[in-house]
């Protein structure tokens, strides 16, 4: 689906600053139950992914392990992507990490080299659970990020074929400047390292930033796709997100659909044009063109 109205881009700054004392806000004062979490993963069976008797076609032979994004959690990122990928014949997994102590539904706000070795763990299941030798991962936002310290520094290449990031913060995000203001607000660089540190590593410069880039961007044997889009106002400049390698496609949305004015949430929940060149990396041998009318397919 091609979101063909989005907010005025006009108080970008603002709805980023908001992410950032939502996350705060949620350290601070959760209001969420703890009944949401099995709750969630029932929804996420019962929807046909994450389904553990499920195993890989001899047409789609590796299970697909989908990683949210910063607040995101394992059903709400993928109510439109996942049975996309079911109804195409995979074997679709999904999992929550980073979540902190006391703060349900609302995951990715933990330390990213923590995260990553949630997802080592939960690829190991989903391996055994199917058999299969190799899992491809399609991650959004923080999700298209944190499985490259997996692969890099966790073992991870010798059990992922393909590594799909859908807006990644693969370099680390300016958060459109508004880091800058940090100094400016007493305790808030405090409460941003201290109650999120999922956020505080994706800032650019940030030291898990820079180990994540202290070698290079890909790691042999693994077939990289990243999917931007020029609207994007939380992973900014965009161009960071692509990865420079010699197996890379780096994809700009609105070269593929020059009318689709998806932006950073929506390129990762809903944008069917994106989940296209998605299902494209998933089997490039049968990979068809995309374009704006691939809203239909």
């Amino acid at each position: 689906m091609l979101p063909w109205t989005r907010a005025s881009r006009s108080p970008r700054a603002r709805r980023t600053l908001a992410a950032l004392l939502l996350a705060v806000a949620a350290v601070a004062t959760p209001t969420a139950t703890a009944a949401a979490a099995p709750a969630a993963a029932t929804a996420a069976t019962s929807r046909g992914w994450n389904d553990y008797s499920c195993k890989p076609s001899a047409a789609h032979p590796r299970p697909v392990v989908l990683v949210h994004g910063t607040f995101g959690n394992s059903v709400d990122n993928w109510l439109v992507l996942a049975p996309y990928l079911v109804n195409r014949g995979y074997c679709v997994y999904s999992l929550d990490y980073g979540q902190l102590p006391g703060v349900p539904v609302f995951n990715g706000l933990g330390p990213i080299d923590k995260s990553a070795g949630q997802l080592a763990t939960f690829v190991d299941k989903v391996l055994a659970s199917t058999g299969a030798p190799k899992a491809d991962i399609v991650g959004h936002s923080q999700g298209g990020m944190m499985p490259n310290y997996y692969l890099k520094f966790l073992g991870g290449a010798a059990k992922v074929n393909a590594m799909i990031g859908l807006a990644p913060d693969n370099h680390g995000t300016t958060l459109l400047g508004l880091t800058k203001l940090l100094p400016y607000f007493p305790g808030a660089e405090y409460l941003l390292n201290a109650g999120t540190p999922g956020l505080a590593d994706q800032v650019a410069g940030s030291p898990f930033i820079k180990k994540l880039n202290s070698v290079p961007d890909t790691v042999p044997g693994v077939h990289y796709t990243v999917i931007a889009t020029r609207y994007d106002e939380v992973v900014t400049p965009y161009r960071t997100q692509f990865l420079d390698g010699p197996d890379v496609r780096n994809v700009l949305l609105q070269d593929l659909c020059p009318v689709d004015l998806s932006e950073h949430v929506a390129i990762g929940t809903i944008d069917r044009v994106a989940y296209h060149e998605v299902a494209n990396a998933l089997d490039p041998s049968h990979a068809g063109p995309t374009n704006c009318a691939s809203v239909i397919g």
